[in-house]
């Protein structure tokens, strides 16, 4: 399978959101790539006192990694140098699509 990811911005006009709409896979190799982009995202908005919300929204990736997703909320709370950038929401599938529900019997 090949692991690539693709990511879009979407800025709300008035500057109230950010977010960050990610397809493809979403794994522990690929996931140090998403971060600077969160980074970049972050920094969009304006250098005002109102808080922007982030969003990175997975729900459209096509393969996504527990220990990816791990991996990246780790590095998004761990993050020292955004300040008071506000936080940052990661939207999941409801199934995560390397884990399928498992059936019964």
């Amino acid at each position: 399978m090949d692991h690539t990811l693709s990511a879009l911005v979407q800025i709300d006009l008035d500057g109230a959101y950010v977010r960050l709409l990610v397809t493809g896979c979403v794994t522990e190799a690929s996931q140090p790539a998403l971060y600077p982009l969160i980074r970049r995202a972050r920094a969009l908005s304006p250098p005002v006192t109102v808080t922007v919300d982030l969003t990175v929204d997975l729900t459209a990736a096509e393969h996504v990694e527990v220990v990816g997703v791990d991996l990246l909320r780790w590095a998004v709370d761990h993050d020292k140098s955004m300040g008071g950038a506000g936080p940052v929401k990661i939207l999941l599938p409801d199934e995560l699509p390397d884990h399928p529900p498992r059936r019964p019997g």
